[in-house]
């Protein structure tokens, strides 16, 4: 069984193939999967919703002074009991994994619990995955201790493999934050030009930049339940900030701070960064434009030149063929 596997995998015809299966099942899944995606951002409000019910809850129990003591427990799951009985938040643990995980949009102890669980069981999987390909499934003529090693670098990379995870998403996340924050600054001028609120302006906002940015819209809402219910006003500000991890939403935060703590006007500061803002998206909009065609020239190159000089010479090489 093990010697008709390594065939398969040596064999360039069955993983052309094999790898042609996956291209088209890729395509086929992306086509075909945005119809059956429910309502994210009903999902995802929901979600904003009983985090500041969860908010409003420390709060009132901070006020009370009173712990609340549950006779109920909940039964443990599977990654929870191996995190608890293997005390990974000790051996694995890291501290700005939390911070992190806020940043790409993971709240509460179910995703460090599933981080800490990850971060152990990635390393093993990989170790033994590059273990049975090295010594089994290939027929590699290294030495071992170049195939121990390839072992070893497969193991640093489950290690560093939920960061990266944790980078991709927060990348993501930020980037339709940046995308979308211009238009909510204007939203927000337009709301507080017209009397509202700060929290009024901003569950303003969050409502209807959702459609456009989710993960702003997000942000906003459990910015105004912090407005709410935190005895300091600054701290919701600095929440935000923390959270987003962007510089422009920094500025706007420290505008925010500085409006509140001195009374100074906040319309003309939130049109200045609205206008920087949205000249930061540009540059970067220009900055990929101009990046593009460089990027384009080895795609051209493999994929495009082959196909015209078949086209070209093809002919003639059937009729030079044909003479022959």
């Amino acid at each position: 069984m093990i010697d008709f596997l390594v065939a398969k995998l040596h064999d360039a015809r069955f993983m052309t193939m094999f790898l042609a299966a996956i291209a088209a099942s890729a395509t086929v899944y992306t086509l075909v999967i945005p119809l059956f995606v429910g309502e994210t951002l009903a999902k995802r409000m929901k979600a904003v919703g009983s985090e500041r019910e969860r908010i409003r809850q420390r709060e009132r129990d901070r006020i009370a002074k009173a712990e609340r003591v549950s006779l109920r427990q909940a039964p443990k799951q599977f990654v929870a009991k191996v995190v608890e009985d293997l005390n990974l938040g000790k051996w694995v643990a890291q501290e700005t994994a939390r911070d992190k995980l806020v940043m790409a949009g993971y709240r509460g102890q179910a995703p460090y619990v599933t981080f800490l669980f990850f971060r152990m069981v990635m390393p093993i999987a990989f170790g033994i995955a590059s273990a049975l390909y090295v010594f089994l499934l290939s027929n590699m003529q290294q030495s071992t201790s170049i195939k121990i090693g390839m072992c070893i670098a497969g193991v640093f990379l489950g290690m560093q493999a939920p960061m990266l995870f944790l980078k991709n998403a927060i990348s993501k996340r930020q980037l339709s934050i940046k995308r979308a924050f211009p238009d909510a600054l204007d939203l927000l001028l337009i709301c507080i030009e017209s009397g509202m609120s700060i929290e009024a302006a901003f569950r303003k906002v969050s409502i209807e930049i959702g459609t456009q940015s989710i993960p702003l819209a997000e942000e906003l809402t459990l910015t105004t339940a912090e407005l709410s219910y935190l005895p300091d006003r600054k701290q919701a500000y600095e929440n935000l900030a923390i959270r987003t991890g962007l510089e422009g939403v920094k500025s706007v935060c420290l505008a925010l701070q500085q409006s509140e703590r001195y009374g100074t006007p906040l319309s003309q500061s939130l049109r200045v960064m609205a206008q920087e803002n949205r000249d930061m998206r540009m540059n970067e909009a220009e900055k990929k434009a101009a990046a593009l065609p460089p990027k384009l020239t080895v795609p051209m190159i493999v994929f495009f030149l082959p196909v015209l000089f078949v086209v070209i010479l093809g002919p003639t090489g059937i009729r030079v063929s044909a003479m022959q």
